[in-house]
């Protein structure tokens, strides 16, 4: 049903967001996500300046609430955020440091993930991985942004790697880094094609740690 001139921002973004990430920008037509959101082409327009900008809040919002959820247990441990360097707000202190197995607590709950057909990850991948592949993602500031995206996904894995393994040098740490992260970025891109080769991938990372 059309939504009123009211409508809740957040809901429209998280429903745009479902169609984006399981047919891509380029695939969404503007009936599809009227349909999906309940706006109408004008109040979309009116409200996002453009379906590219409507992307843009989708990516956003899978940024806050799909992405960074998961990597922060192993960027900031059990508290809610990063630290400020008083020692006493979220993230500072012993008590928000990073769990020795949290690296392997993601890498198991993607692992099974992938492996749910009915879970968003099984069945459409990463919005950001996908749109990588497509042709909005030579846009200067898409790029940017999946740039980024990797960038946090490599440093969440560079942190947990160095509380599972502390006694490892930097240059062996950094490497294992970089190679789980590979491994992370295959399993995403091949899970809408290849469950199986999606799973082996993070079965590789798993791998890595292990021997390391």
């Amino acid at each position: 049903m059309p939504r009123s001139a009211s409508f809740d921002r957040d809901a429209v973004v998280s429903d745009a967001m479902a169609v984006f990430w399981s047919v891509g920008y380029e695939g969404a037509a503007i009936p599809e996500l009227e349909r999906a959101t309940g706006l109408s082409r004008s109040s979309i327009y009116n409200s996002f300046g453009s379906k590219r900008g409507l992307f843009d809040a989708a990516v956003e919002q899978y940024l806050d609430t799909v992405i960074r959820p998961r990597l922060r247990p192993l960027l900031y441990g059990p508290g809610d955020g990063p630290g400020d360097g008083s020692g006493d707000g979220p993230g500072d202190g012993p008590a928000n440091a990073v769990a020795p197995d949290a690296v392997i607590a993601y890498l198991v709950g993607l692992r099974a993930a992938l492996a749910d057909p009915a879970s968003l990850p099984a069945q459409s991948g990463c919005l950001l991985i996908n749109t990588a592949g497509s042709p909005i993602g030579e846009d200067t500031a898409i790029a940017a942004t999946i740039a980024a995206y990797r960038g946090e996904l490599r440093a969440a894995l560079g942190r947990g790697i160095a509380a599972h393994l502390p006694r490892l040098d930097q240059s062996a740490a950094d490497r294992l880094a970089d190679a789980c992260t590979g491994q992370v970025v295959a399993a995403l891109a091949l899970a809408r094609i290849d469950a199986g080769s999606a799973g082996a991938a993070v079965d590789t990372a798993l791998a890595l740690i292990a021997a390391a």
